[in-house]
This record gives C-alpha cells, structure tokens and sequence, in this order.
C-alpha cells in the first residue's frame, strides 16, 4: 500500500456526516492533494442527530446543524458537487457516474453514501413522513404546524428514531402513538430483558406505546389518516411517521464488480479494493473484537466518525488499526438518554449492576461465553465511560464484576 502523494485526487462519494468527517481527517493528518465531494442533497453536510432531537424539538434552526460552512469548506480545500446522484462506477478507472451524464475520475474513491428511510407498502405511503434529512425534517415541520395542538401522531415504529420522535412531539403538545410490532421495542438490537426495562420509559414519559401491533394498510382522505389493523380495528391521526429502519444506498453499485452484500464488503482497513473504499452505514467491514473478528455493518453516529478517521490515517501512513474500535450510540428518547458501548447481539446473556428500571437509571452489561461483550446504560453516561476498558482488550465477566468501576 503506497500512501496518498500530492499529485492523486480523492473523490468521496455521499456528503453526509462520515464523508465530511473524511475530508477532515485527511487535511489533518496532511494529505495535501485535491479533494473533491459529491452529494445528492443540495445543502451542504450537515449533522443528522440534531435533527430528531433539537431540531424537531424547535430548539435549534436548521443551520446550527451544519457541519461544512463556508470557512471550513475553504479551509479544507475541497470541492463540493451538491445536487448530484452517483449513478454508477468504474472501478477499473476510478471514474464515478453521475445521473447528468457526467463522470468524475479519481485516483481513489470513496464510497460514502448511507442509508435512506425505509417505506411500506401502504395506500398512503406517497403523503407518510418519515426523518432521515434535511427535507423531511422540514416537511415535518410544515406538516405539525397545520395540525391542532394535542392532535394525533401516529409513528410507526418503536425504534431509535421513532422514540426520539415521539418525545418531542409529546413535548410539544401532541398527542404521540407509538405503534410497534414486536413484542417489544427494540428487543432485535438489546434483547428481551433489557427491552423490558426500556419499555417502561414511555408510559413513565406519557407516550401512547403499543406493541405486537400488525398494521394492514395506512390510508388517507386528504384531511387525516387512518391506520387500518389486521383485526378489523382502526386508528384515526392528524399525521403518520414511518420510523421503520432504514435501507443501504448501495444499488447505484451494481455491476461495479464491488462485493455488495448488506453493503460495500470491505476489509478491518475498510478497502473494497486498494483504491477504493467504504465507510460509514454503508460499510460491511471487517471488524476485529474482543470476541475475534465478525463482518458487520452499523449505523451509529460515532462508528461512521472512527471509519474516517482509520481510513485518513491508513492511507496518509500506511499503518493499519492496532486496536479495537468499540462502536458507541446513544439516544434521547421519552426523557432518557440510552448509551452503549459495544455491539452485542440480543441473544447474548446480560446481566444488570448497578442501579434498575425503579430508579430511572442503571447499567448492564452483555456477555458471550463469559466474555464481555458490551456495555448499556440508562441516564448512567460516567458509569458507561469508566467501563470502556473491557471491551478495549478480552476482559471475563467475572473481572469486570470484580473491577466495577460503575460503583465509583
């Protein structure tokens, strides 16, 4: 692997979070070479969290969640292209397609394009909102201002997004319905009993939540919505949110000749090929751990910053990753803030110790064969931090329960 010269052109693909991250990090670490951004969005990169907390909330404008202003774009020396959709790309040149005809050659290219709002297949669906970016955070905006206050929102879907949703409406004055159709929110990322604490925290808030709910169709009269259940029974709602997950924007990729499986397969260095690599939520990258080494793909915040920083110092210097990257999220929701350390799966064992679901705030932590293999904590973000450490090296359950630094 030969480092980045003056002379190559890095091309980045996707001008969200992670691909500014990446312009960043390579001006940092000394890259001097020209430097050029496409996005599909015709605003600037810009900081997606914001925009289910303080944004929706009122809190923030829309442009205190701007990451690229016009000083940093200028001190970073990158040219932006916004407004343009890849289309495809030639791995044997470099060449990125642009939906316009044009193309964009590069010595290396990076694919950086996320993921979108999943959708259902309901009658509706063309007038649903969902929060992904900027529009839809505005539309969604537009939309609550010309319903009554205490009107009906209906979300479906008790994920991340949903919650986080569904708290600042309720705290805006909406009437929020959470509709779930797992037996638990969020049971498919923290198993059965960690979602049973967590289930409790929108009753606690004041949130409508209903799980196990099987929604057959969402249909609209131009006026309000009715969301329609496979036992006849119906909803009426001012508004319906979809936050349903989310899907990998990867199809533009197909034909390149790239291994796209769940996403652009890369490997620990996050290099589909030498000269062309993936990071962020469109990353299915090797990952080394305290269990050994997994391929996954992860959608958090923090996971899509370490990814530009490795890929930066990887190619500014040649040197690979020589620890483990601990993937951390965290989410606002109805009054909350949940962090985890770690991606454990749901089925591992878990065990809660130090405070509980009484109290309003507690941390736990997921093992697999007695090997610690995560870290979560309800309103609890010192506890969580002083515990990093067992998932930096192989650490037993039993030494952490030793060690207990949550207790501090």
């Amino acid at each position: 692997m030969s480092v980045l010269e003056p002379t190559d052109h890095v091309v980045i693909v996707g001008a969200g979070f992670a691909g500014w991250r990446l312009v960043e990090a390579l001006r940092r670490d000394g890259y001097e070479g020209t430097l050029t951004l496409l996005g599909e969005e015709a605003y600037p990169p810009y900081d997606r969290p914001p925009l289910s907390k303080q944004v929706l909330s009122l809190k923030w404008d829309l442009e205190k969640a701007t990451l690229a202003t016009p000083e940093r774009i200028a001190a970073a020396n990158v040219e932006l292209r916004l407004g343009v959709r890849a289309v495809g790309l030639d791995v044997g040149s470099n060449t990125v397609q642009l939906e316009d005809g044009s193309g964009v050659t590069g010595t290396h290219v990076v694919i950086a394009t996320g993921t979108r709002a999943r959708r259902l297949p309901f009658s509706a669906d063309g007038s649903l909102l969902a929060l992904r970016n900027r529009d839809d955070v505005e539309r969604l905006r537009a939309a609550l201002d010309a319903i009554d206050p205490g009107g009906v929102v209906v979300i479906i879907g008790g994920g991340f997004i949903g919650a986080e949703v569904a708290t600042q409406l309720h705290e805006r004055g909406f009437y929020s319905v959470v509709l779930e159709a797992a037996t638990r929110p969020l049971v498919g990322v923290v198993g059965l009993e960690v979602a049973g604490w967590l289930e409790r925290l929108a009753d606690d808030a004041g949130v409508d939540l209903r799980t196990s709910q099987e929604i057959t169709d969402v249909t609209t009269d131009g006026r309000g919505y009715s969301v329609n259940f496979a036992d006849g029974t119906a909803l009426d709602a001012a508004l319906v949110v979809l936050g349903v997950g989310a899907v990998v924007n990867d199809e533009w990729l197909e034909g390149s000749g790239l291994v796209i499986d769940n996403g652009v397969v890369v490997n620990e260095n996050l290099l589909a090929t030498e000269r062309i690599a993936a990071i962020g939520d469109v990353a299915r990258f090797g990952w080394p751990n305290v269990m050994g080494e997994e391929l996954v793909r992860i959608e958090h915040w923090e996971v899509a910053n370490m990814h530009a920083q490795r890929l930066a110092h990887f190619w500014t210097t040649g040197e690979g990753p020589n620890d483990y990257m601990v993937p951390y999220f965290w989410s606002d929701q109805y009054g909350k803030k949940i962090q985890m350390l770690g991606h454990p799966r749901p089925d591992d064992d878990v065990v809660r110790v130090h405070g509980g679901p009484d109290e309003g705030k507690w941390v736990a932590l997921f093992s697999r064969g007695g090997v610690v293999t995560g870290i979560i904590a309800l309103a609890q973000p010192r506890a969580l931090m002083l515990s990093k450490h067992f998932l930096e090296r192989p650490t037993t359950l039993g030494r952490a329960l030793e060690e207990a630094p949550w207790a501090n």
